[in-house]
């Protein structure tokens, strides 16, 4: 099993659904073995696999089910919610399970201060020992990670990481400054060639959803320093992923591909949200394409 710390991609898998809505475990194991197969780490109910509108029962059904295939890649287990009682109580439940790592994201709805952040965070983070990855996302939660609070934060030896998804690159190098220790994640596939120059040394992926060993390949090229420039395809295809809310336009996808059976999502979203059905598919064949000229590429060399 790789040290969750070294690992330079992880994907922030969806939660398939049935028809009546209920957890789809056939379809879930594929999409674990897909992630296992390309040695991506795997996240677990982040905003991708709408880990807010799973029941505490339904998640520990997941957790058992992805512990009991013994994968070689990591698994990260999303923690947010706004009821500290409740968050610090599904950390007790999680931490009986083999899992390697947590994504603890900015308290939602209640936009606390450096002091309020500190303080959650630190509840939090008293209640595990293993590593955790600090998560910015302001459009979803409705405020920032404080740099106060990251600053106070790195005292914990578990802090490895911060997961930047804001969308801005001077924000990423706030984060940078305020702790130099810490290892930077672009939490935005599109924005890995800007964040990369920049000292981010790895990826949380949407698009590694779609693409599991195509994504991986894209994410070594900038991490490794064998790309300078965007590739316009890349910057296309991911953004056809967000054309609506997030995950919406990605089950879409991996429905017509027939990796799951419905394109499901439960409210408040709806895959009927996503109008046109075509683009994506133009785009996936395309980055097959590119994924495999690569290999054959590496392969010559």
């Amino acid at each position: 099993m790789k040290n969750p710390k070294e690992v330079p991609l992880w994907t922030a898998l969806i939660t398939p659904f049935q028809q009546d809505l209920s957890i789809d475990f056939e379809a879930l194991t594929t999409l674990l073995r897909q992630q296992e197969n390309a040695n991506n780490g795997i996240v677990l109910f982040g905003s991708t696999g709408e880990g807010l509108a799973l029941s505490e029962e339904e998640k520990q059904c997941i957790l058992t089910h992805a512990c009991s295939l013994e994968l070689s890649v990591p698994l990260m287990v999303g923690i947010g919610g706004f009821n500290l009682k409740a968050t610090l109580q599904w950390i007790h439940t999680c931490e009986k399970f083999p899992i390697h790592a947590y994504l603890m994201v900015t308290p939602l709805y209640a936009k606390p201060g450096d002091q309020g952040q500190t303080q959650w965070f630190s509840s939090l983070l008293n209640a595990t020992t293993r590593p955790c990855m600090l998560y910015n996302i302001p459009s979803r939660t409705g405020c920032s990670l404080s740099l106060e609070a990251v600053q106070q934060l790195a005292q914990y030896d578990h802090v490895w990481s911060i997961k930047e998804a804001s969308g801005s690159a001077s924000r990423f190098q706030e984060y940078h400054r305020a702790a130099p220790n810490m290892v930077l994640y672009s939490g935005d596939d599109s924005l890995l060639p800007i964040l990369a120059p920049l000292g981010a040394q790895g990826l949380v992926s949407v698009a590694a959803n779609a693409w599991p060993t195509a994504t991986h390949q894209y994410a070594s090229l900038y991490l490794n320093d064998s790309c300078e420039e965007p590739l316009p395809l890349w910057q296309q295809a991911c953004q056809a992923l967000f054309a609506t809310s997030n995950p919406i336009p990605l089950k879409k996808l991996l429905h017509q591909k027939q990796i799951i059976q419905t394109p499901f999502v439960r409210p408040p979203l709806s895959h009927l949200d996503l109008k046109d059905d075509k683009t994506l598919l133009e785009y996936d064949s395309q980055i097959c394409q590119w994924s495999e000229a690569l290999i054959t590429t590496t392969r010559k060399k």
